[in-house]
Formats: structure tokens, C-alpha cells, sequence
């Protein structure tokens, strides 16, 4: 965990959080990272070799944790897959821990708003909730594209929110008001979703 840590106290994503009040009510017309850094997290990175290896090395520690987990209780789910691809994959930690010898590893480069390379599965990993309802659906479509129609899998890693929270005193809700603002200081778009919401992005995606 100590690379998440960092990658979140680090100067480039503590800076957004300082216009966060004032992008809430209207002061500045731009999200808050754009504004401070003068481009969007995704185009940031890439520019930043130093903020670009720290993001890495932190969504790799998510994977570490989270992946073996998914494979654990989802064990039938990845039976009779040949080809799996991963979305939005950083630095491929995440299909490396599917995988027994990473030189069956192919990185392919890309848009995910364009072309998702053919495979038998898709998975997707806290991809969607950088980005607002119609562009998760553009990319699950792009997605339900890429695997075959008889045995096709997408599959989606995300945390849903329990909206009982909503109405409830319960500690998680301010677990979702933390992870909400995360996304508005962080992102452009993106934003936690319920159960319902996320069913809007299902239905309305593949």
C-alpha cells in the first residue's frame, strides 16, 4: 500500500485539492487538476516520467491486492478462456497475476475509445470510474466489440456503493463522500457509482 500512499500525498495530486471548493461553487470553470497542472491526469502522466512511474507502481499495488481476490471467488469465470485482454491496464500487473509466464504477455498500445484488441474476455479494471456515464458506455461498447458473441466475457472490476448508506447513519457514507471527491479532484468525469447507476451504464453500454 505504501505506493498508493504516495502516489496521494504527492505534490500533483495534493495540489488539486486546493481549488476543490472553489470549482464546487463555480469560481473556476475548469476540473481542478486541468486547472492547476494545465492539462488532464491522463495526458499528465505520460509527460511526467516521474508522477507517470509513482501512478503506475500504485495501480500495480491495487492489482496485487485486489486481483487475486477477483480470481478466487470468480474461478469459474475464467475457465475455458484462451485470450483475455486488459483495458485501461497501466502496466499490465494486473493480467500478468492471470497468467503463469509473463512472456504470453503481448502490450498493445491504443485508445480504448477506438479499438479494444480481440480476445475471449475483456477485463476492466477501476477504468469506468474515471469517466462519466456516456463515455463508459462508448468504451463497454468497444469492449463488447472485441470478445466473440458465443462465449464473450467483460469483465468489470469496480466498487459499487451501497446507496441504503444514503439513508442510514453509517460510517461508509463518508466513504463514498471521500471516493467521490477523490474522482472530482482527480479526474475530469469520473464519479462512484450505486448499483443503480452503474445498471444505467450496463443497460445502456453492452
Amino acid at each position: 500500500m505504501a505506493a498508493i500512499i504516495l502516489l496521494e500525498s504527492s505534490s500533483v495530486m495534493l495540489a488539486p485539492w486546493h481549488g476543490l471548493s472553489a470549482r464546487i461553487q463555480g469560481n473556476i470553470r475548469n476540473p481542478v487538476f486541468e486547472e492547476v497542472h494545465g492539462e488532464d491526469l491522463w495526458s499528465f502522466g505520460p509527460a511526467n516520467p516521474s508522477h507517470n512511474k509513482l501512478f503506475n507502481e500504485a495501480m500495480a499495488c491495487d492489482a496485487r491486492v485486489v486481483v487475486p481476490a477477483v480470481i478466487e471467488s470468480c474461478i469459474e469465470v475464467f475457465k475455458g478462456l484462451d485470450t483475455v485482454v486488459d483495458v485501461g491496464t497501466g502496466n499490465g500487473t494486473a493480467l500478468c497475476l492471470l497468467v503463469e509466464e509473463y512472456d504470453r504477455v503481448e502490450n498493445v498500445g491504443g485508445d480504448m475509445f477506438d479499438y479494444v484488441p480481440k480476445a475471449d474476455a475483456v477485463i476492466i479494471k477501476w477504468v469506468l470510474h474515471d469517466w462519466e456515464d456516456d463515455e463508459c458506455i462508448s468504451i463497454l461498447k468497444k469492449c463488447r466489440e472485441a470478445i466473440p458473441e458465443d462465449k464473450g466475457k467483460v469483465i468489470i472490476i469496480e466498487a459499487v456503493i451501497d446507496e441504503k448508506d444514503e439513508k442510514e447513519d453509517s460510517e461508509l457514507t463518508n466513504v463514498r463522500l471521500m471516493l467521490d471527491m477523490v474522482m472530482m479532484a482527480h479526474t475530469n468525469t469520473g464519479k462512484e457509482r450505486t448499483l443503480k447507476e452503474w445498471g444505467y451504464v450496463l443497460d445502456d453500454g453492452p
